[in-house]
């Protein structure tokens, strides 16, 4: 039975350059900003970063992970509290993510509170999601 105050399973998640091409061709989203380092920086950046929806996709995978069902999945969103700066070389970043269930409603579905960081800095903020119980639970 599934708690309160029962943590998920951390995953660390690496995000390369050649994802972030991966993920444009998949989403139609080909805003330099997400392969061009000259683009990004003259926009202010820091530097080429993630797509927003991708690094909210990992949050979800953390989710369905730990489920074993994608259809477990009621509500979910987040806030981007910084963006995830992706390197240009053959490490990429580490994207941790983690959650913590919040709450147990009566009907059985899960709150989840999630927490999403690129070394010690937050990359998400208010991320929840309501999912059914994971199968055995």
């Amino acid at each position: 039975m599934t708690e309160v105050g029962e943590q998920l399973p951390e995953q660390q998640y690496q995000l390369s350059r050649t994802d972030l091409i991966r993920y444009a061709g998949a989403s139609g989203d080909f805003n330099p900003i997400h392969w061009s380092d000259r683009v990004a920086v003259a926009a202010g950046l820091p530097g080429v970063i993630a797509h927003g929806m991708l690094t909210m996709a990992l949050a979800g995978r953390l989710l369905t992970e730990w489920t074993g069902d994608p259809g477990a999945v009621v509500e979910f969103g987040v806030r981007f509290a910084r963006p995830v700066v992706v390197p240009d070389d053959d490490a990429g970043v580490t994207v941790t993510m983690s959650g913590v269930v919040t709450g147990v409603r009566d009907d059985g579905l899960l709150d989840v509170e999630l927490s999403a960081t690129t070394g010690d800095e937050r990359v998400l903020t208010r991320a929840s999601a309501v999912v059914r119980a994971p199968s055995g639970r």
